[in-house]
């Protein structure tokens, strides 16, 4: 073989090598989650790049959940001291959980089928003002303030959660389709997902324990085969409705097809 074409052919191959390297084995990048018979992309992270404008003014597009979901539990964390900062965040004026009319009627069949077993859905948080964001933010870069540390982030060093993604200057939370939520039983007990809401570890993502595209759990010693069975169920009962999933949090959803891919919201949460 000429040696130009021997050289060509090594570099196409190294070309492939890396490429493939690269892929991971998902299309652009993206995670594949096996729900039911359907396969559907993973929110690798809340990319906000795209929102060109920040809303003030938008209750009116917004609805209350429970007043839709029957049987939904809201329990708003941010309204509250129970969470990473220890004080009510910026922009929580009252406990209500609201989102956009599309995405509290996925909300509402997430609570249905859930009734069917005996079960229903908790929110921690819905949508999310960008003045919170920025609360978040600002209490970051206090490296002093660790007062939450051993419940929320007990093995992360604060000054690295802003560069390690649990802290974020944009939030999908504040385009109005995203949740955090949790299952509870028909005693109001929340199920076991081996870790509870907000904490910054690597124990709270879905692939802790096992593969979330397929189900199949993975003996560890740090989440149970029920605990992640139970997580798998909340992924399920979402995805079915319209939700993706986040790759870090078990708890995170955004409705597919959410109407303001490219706003972000900044009016207080409070009741409509």
């Amino acid at each position: 073989m000429p040696h130009f074409c021997r050289t060509s052919l090594f570099m196409f191959v190294v070309a492939f090598i890396v490429a493939a390297c690269h892929s991971d084995g998902f299309p652009n990048g993206s995670e594949q989650t096996m729900t039911g018979d359907e396969l559907m992309p993973v929110e690798v992270h809340d990319d906000t790049s795209r929102v060109i404008d920040i809303d003030t003014t938008g209750r009116s597009a917004f609805v209350d959940v429970s007043a839709v979901a029957q049987g939904v539990i809201v329990e708003m964390r941010y309204c509250d001291t129970f969470n990473f900062v220890g004080t009510r965040i910026d922009g929580y004026i009252d406990p209500v959980a609201l989102l956009t009319a599309r995405a509290a009627d996925s909300i509402k069949a997430v609570c249905d089928d859930l009734a069917s077993q005996g079960l229903t859905l908790k929110i921690y948080d819905a949508y999310r003002p960008q003045r919170a964001v920025d609360h978040f933010v600002r209490w970051s870069k206090n490296y002093a303030d660790t007062a939450m540390k051993g419940c929320f982030y007990p093995n992360e060093d604060k000054h690295m959660l802003f560069a390690n993604d649990y802290i974020s200057s944009h939030s999908a939370h504040s385009r109005g389709s995203t949740v955090d939520v949790t299952i509870v039983d028909n005693r109001g007990q929340e199920l076991d997902m081996g870790g509870h809401f907000d904490l910054m570890d690597a124990s709270s993502h879905p692939s802790c324990g096992g593969n979330p595209a397929t189900g199949q759990y993975r003996p560890n010693d740090t989440i149970s085969k029920k605990q992640f069975e139970n997580r798998m169920l909340l992924r399920a009962v979402m995805s079915r409705h319209g939700f993706r999933p986040l790759y870090t949090e078990w708890w995170h959803f955004t409705l597919r097809n959410e109407p303001y891919r490219e706003r972000r919201f900044d009016f207080h949460v409070a009741r409509l």
